[in-house]
This record gives structure tokens, C-alpha cells and sequence, in this order.
């Protein structure tokens, strides 16, 4: 799932998608109700992508989050926005147990369960697909690393690693006595070595 074009403005309910860039700002589209709206540079936009939720020892990125709720609601939806106080923590200690409590508030827990359902609804949840698109990406770059390190993919039996004449060539030279890894040389009594 790709949060980098989808965005929180401050002052503004809701999640937009963005458009492109415009002269004083950027323009911007409702995910509820498909306007287009400039967002001028006064406007805090923050993107979904870089937004985490506290625990006591790390920062977890909000699509993690999002993939989390997503497993225990088994695709479904989260839990409604408008919930209590208690339910909604109860429901973020269900998903995340070792949240910050101290930095997490109450209003960011409503963010979260509000902008996971609005992408359900509008079908954004798509967590096995882009996985397996990633292992496959993965794959083929550890292929293409492996072909240019090796050159192209070669067999991996002995006799394709080293011709069978140049092995039996190379026994047959040793057993003849033609090929010596270490030669004893005789000088007048002296004997010195030569490799």
C-alpha cells in the first residue's frame, strides 16, 4: 500500500489524494466527495506515509498499522471513530500492546481508525498483492545481481563449471610426470627445491 500520495491536511476532515502541483500550492482531491480543492503552502499537509504511531521503544509506520488492524478485522472494518475513550484504546492496545500512552492520545487514536476506514471503503487496502509484488521485485533483483556478478547464469554441474577434456587432459599431463608442483634438483650433493 502506497501512503505517499495520500494526504491529512490540518483544518481539513478527511483524506485527500494528491493531484499535482500548482501555482500557489498543490491541488488536492476528497476521498469523500471527489472535489478538487488548491491547498495553499500555509496549509500544514502532512502524508500518510510519514506519519507513525509511538510504542515505548520505536516510532511503527502507519501503513504497519494499517496492515495490522486490517489482519485482525480480517479485511474487514475498524472499529467505529465515535467510539468511547476506553473502547478506543482498548482497540489500539488489541493491535499495538505496547503503545506510548503517554504521547498517543485519544484524538490520534480516532485519526488512525478514521483514515483506515476511509481507505477500506474506497478499497486501498491492499497488503498480499503489494507483497507479493515486492518479493517478486526482490527476487529479480538478487537474479540480475547474481547474473552480473557471475555473468549469465551458468550450470551448476562440475563438467559445466570445467570442460571434461581440460580435467582428463590435465590428469593424464600429471600422471606422465609433465606437470610437477615441486621439483628436487640435485647440484654437485647440494639439493635445493624448486615450486
Amino acid at each position: 500500500m502506497n501512503l505517499k500520495d495520500i494526504l491529512s491536511i490540518s483544518g481539513f476532515s478527511g483524506l485527500y489524494k494528491y493531484i499535482s502541483q500548482g501555482r500557489q500550492g498543490i491541488i488536492v482531491e476528497s476521498f469523500e466527495d471527489k472535489k478538487r480543492t488548491c491547498i495553499y503552502t500555509t496549509h500544514k499537509v502532512t502524508t500518510l506515509e510519514d506519519i507513525a504511531v509511538y510504542t515505548s521503544d520505536k516510532e511503527v509506520p502507519l501503513a504497519d498499522v494499517f496492515k495490522k488492524i486490517f489482519e485482525k478485522e480480517n479485511g474487514g472494518e475498524a472499529i467505529n471513530h465515535k467510539s468511547s475513550d476506553e473502547e478506543l484504546k482498548k482497540y489500539l492496545a488489541g493491535i499495538l500492546p505496547d503503545y506510548d500512552r503517554d504521547r498517543v492520545y485519544v484524538s490520534d487514536i480516532k485519526k488512525v481508525v478514521t483514515w483506515y476506514n476511509i481507505l477500506h471503503k474506497h478499497d486501498l487496502l491492499k497488503f498480499d498483492v503489494e507483497e507479493e509484488k515486492e518479493k517478486e521485485k526482490e527476487k529479480e533483483k538478487e537474479g540480475k545481481s547474481e547474473e552480473t556478478a557471475e555473468g549469465p547464469k551458468a550450470e551448476t554441474s562440475d563438467s559445466a563449471k570445467k570442460p571434461p577434456h581440460t580435467i582428463s587432459k590435465f590428469k593424464e599431463a600429471e600422471a606422465k610426470g609433465k606437470i610437477h608442483t615441486k621439483k628436487i634438483i640435485e647440484h654437485k650433493g647440494k639439493k635445493s627445491q624448486k615450486v
